[in-house]
């Protein structure tokens, strides 16, 4: 941040602001935030692994929006007759002291950063190598991603910390840490890439069920993409790192290649974490659509219940009954309505028909409220919410794949 021009974080901080409000979309539409509630997160490992992705996101907007507005406001300067950003060493006081907290800031989100794509990785190798009923938790290769996590968490901040007396020294060794780790992490994918469509044969061979290997297919294309934008990501900020770890500088001294790199490295960066929030929080367009329309049904039905009611009370108390063929056959009752039917007069007050008494005649139909209720609320159709299918007990007894692939969603929804 110390040399790079205004334009080059502002563009980051767009980015970044862009896949927050994309992140804050998604978590609505995935479970209404529900996921991010701490009792809702079964387990240590389900709540480090959501908090450390979702607070990375917001960390890296704050660092990317929080360099572009210190910068724009120092401005330019003419230096040896060329206009550049103007030196760290000329800033007040104030905007000098915000240089450290702010790259500290970006170095934690690196660290979540690469304790997500670590995770990431040790899992899809253990669905890949494992078989029969090996556990997760006490595979090697969580016990790698324990010992990984623990440090990447601790040395990112440390060579920040450790060399926050000189600005540009600082950004050029947290550049290069941070990338090193980063480009190793993403060049191990590559192996995973390369075996998954065997893997996937494989499965199919098993007799896994077909909605696990669309899943799985899935994020194998999201994975291929989102290990793409990593490189584009990792590679133009371990340029700059190890241009400014040299003592001759070849790259940092201009300032279109020093743009050039930060912003492809902000797209990178923005794009993979909207692909990983993708994989870490699928979403079910189906059960969704599903669970509206029960919803809606629901809603309506009750309205229509509270309705019938309300005329009903309001009959009973005014004393009015509504016609015969008001209501449908099929809630009237058996229980015969009386009503007195007076012969026709002439003028002479003679009746005009052979009736001399008044005759009853026997109306078959009674309006009952609650059996009307009962026919409103049993033609209401439901519409269930589906699940995601799971294989039979015996089928996993039978299959050498690992227990976790018949019913995998999330690569952080294990147990």
């Amino acid at each position: 941040m110390s040399h790079t021009s205004p334009a080059s974080y502002l563009v980051w901080g767009i980015v970044s602001a862009i896949i927050f409000i994309f992140l804050v979309y998604h978590m609505y539409s995935f479970d209404r935030f529900r996921c991010l509630r701490w009792n809702h997160n079964a387990g240590a490992f389900k709540r480090i692994m959501t908090y450390s992705y979702l607070l990375g996101v917001p960390m890296i907007m704050t660092f990317a929006l929080g360099s572009a507005a210190i910068k724009y406001r120092q401005g330019f300067i003419v230096f040896e007759g060329a206009i550049v950003p103007k030196p760290y060493q000329l800033w007040p006081e104030a905007d000098q002291k915000a240089i450290f907290p702010l790259m500290l800031m970006f170095t934690v989100a690196w660290s979540f950063e690469m304790i997500t794509h670590l995770e990431e990785l040790c899992f899809w190798y253990f669905v890949v190598k494992s078989s029969g009923q090996q556990n997760w938790f006490r595979s090697r290769y969580f016990r790698v991603w324990v010992v990984g996590s623990c440090c990447a968490i601790t040395y990112m901040p440390l060579l920040t910390i450790l060399t926050r007396h000189d600005a540009l020294k600082s950004e050029a060794f947290t550049f290069l840490g941070g990338s090193i780790g980063s480009l190793c992490l993403t060049l191990c994918f590559a192996p995973i890439l390369w075996a998954f469509p065997e893997f996937l044969a494989g499965l199919k061979s098993a007799g896994v069920d077909n909605g696990t290997i669309v899943r799985l297919t899935k994020f194998h294309e999201l994975n291929t993409i989102r290990v793409i934008f990593r490189f584009i990501f990792v590679v133009p900020l371990f340029t700059l790192g190890v241009d400014g770890v040299r003592a001759h500088k070849h790259i940092n001294e201009y300032m279109i290649w020093t743009d050039f790199l930060t912003m492809i490295s902000g797209f990178g960066c923005g794009i993979s974490s909207a692909l990983t929030l993708v994989i870490f929080f699928p979403r079910n367009i189906e059960d969704e659509i599903a669970a509206k329309e029960a919803a809606r049904e629901k809603r309506r039905s009750r309205r229509s219940a509270s309705l019938i009611g309300v005329g009903g009370e309001f009959s009973s108390q005014v004393g009015i009954l509504p016609p015969a063929d008001y209501y449908p056959p099929s809630i009237a009752t058996e229980q015969p309505i009386q009503y007195t039917v007076l012969p026709s007069l002439d003028g002479h007050g003679q009746p005009t028909s052979p009736l001399s008494t008044p005759q009853v005649v026997h109306k078959e139909w009674h309006y009952d409220r609650a059996r009307d209720v009962h026919v409103a609320m049993s033609e209401t159709r439901l519409t269930p919410v589906r699940r995601p299918s799971q294989k039979r007990h015996y089928l996993q007894k039978r299959s050498s794949v690992n227990a976790v692939v018949h019913n995998f969603t999330s690569p952080i929804d294990v147990s």
